[in-house]
């Protein structure tokens, strides 16, 4: 991947002496959310195999690649959920190797309540931020922790691992991968499907902790195990699902290519690779944008002011930036928005 990711023609945060009626900025956003999507029956995942809920396995008897596609990380995103209950209806045995599909954070989903939906994300802490090896081996408890353990054997074996997220604010759906080549190829692959984002997103990880893509079988050096996420859409629209499910199927068409020989076997459109060149944090409680961003937007020109920070203006370091997942009401310390810089088309 070549994208001159450290090239910058503009800083990114430039400090103003005083702040003026003509800065610009669109307020923060009121946290109503509209819920299109019904809730999905999860009943039929209570049970699981060998005992662990949320777990289904289909096993096609021969030998092939390890297909696992989790979903309901965060028990408010139940849209993959909803795309994993409608495949598990379907009795989905592979041509060959082995499905696995998990449903991450059931307790979590059980408390969702569409009064209070950004309440039910998780239960003690982010399921998406306690894959670190010390952490998994360690003395220490939540339910969250606890529940990455039980699930840590099937993701382990996994030769290749779509995991079904969306978003909260407006969204172009994308894949994300972790630093390593061959995850990128899968991503890659899944990317050039018909019907699906061509973005593939490389970036900087989370300060929190590493995610379910970056656990040690995926990021090790000689290792085979490839990850992605896809961020499918919003999190209760029902677009999202229709992703979610063309994402799984290009999976399940393409696994054997993909494990083989790191692409696919059909090419609908070539993925265009990015890489995250900064992470921006609201270092106040007053960081706005000067409009309401739809994640995945292009600012073609270096130093166009995209948001205010208190007294800072943040601008775009270099022409034809990406606005990936911008957060429209960030709490001080927090993430606000990730800074993308295009590499190039990917024949997969």
């Amino acid at each position: 991947m070549s994208c001159k990711a450290g090239l910058r023609h503009h800083p990114i945060r430039i400090r103003q002496p005083q702040l003026t009626e003509q800065l610009p900025g669109t307020g923060r956003p009121a946290e109503i959310f509209k819920i299109d999507l019904p809730l999905p029956d999860l009943s039929a995942w209570q049970g699981g195999a060998h005992d662990i809920p949320g777990v289904c396995i289909f096993d096609s008897g021969t030998a092939g690649p390890e297909i696992v596609v989790s979903a309901l990380v965060h028990g408010n995103e139940y849209a993959g959920a909803c795309a994993l209950e409608r495949l598990r209806q379907t009795n989905p045995v592979p041509r060959s190797g082995r499905l696995t599909l998990i449903l991450a954070n059931l307790s979590a989903f059980n408390a969702f309540d569409r009064t209070r939906p950004l309440h039910s994300r998780y239960c003690d802490e982010d399921l998406n931020r306690v894959w670190h090896p010390g952490r998994l081996s360690g003395h220490e408890h939540s339910l969250e922790l606890d529940r990455a353990r039980r699930i840590r054997p099937f993701i382990q074996r996994a030769d290749l691992l779509l995991d079904i997220h969306s978003t909260l604010w407006p969204s172009e759906p994308l894949f994300i991968v972790p630093p390593r080549p061959r995850s990128v190829e899968l991503a890659c692959a899944l990317a050039s499907g018909k019907e699906l984002p061509a973005l593939v997103l490389t970036d900087l990880g989370h300060n929190g902790g590493p995610r379910l893509i970056e656990e040690g079988h995926f990021m090790s050096a000689g290792g085979t195990g490839r990850s992605c996420l896809l961020e499918a859409g919003q999190h209760w629209e029902k677009n999202t699902v229709t992703v979610a499910e063309a994402a799984i199927l290009r999976l399940l068409e393409q696994a054997e290519n993909i494990h083989l020989a790191g692409k696919s076997s059909e090419l609908d459109h070539p993925a265009v690779t990015a890489i995250v060149t900064d992470n921006v944090l609201a270092r106040s409680s007053d960081f706005t944008f000067v409009e309401p961003w739809v994640g995945g937007k292009n600012i073609p020109h270096a130093g166009s002011v995209i948001a205010r920070d208190g007294d800072d203006l943040i601008c775009t370091p270099y022409d034809n930036c990406l606005l990936i997942m911008p957060n429209h009401r960030p709490r001080r310390g927090q993430l606000a928005v990730r800074l993308a810089r295009i590499c190039t088309a990917s024949q997969s």
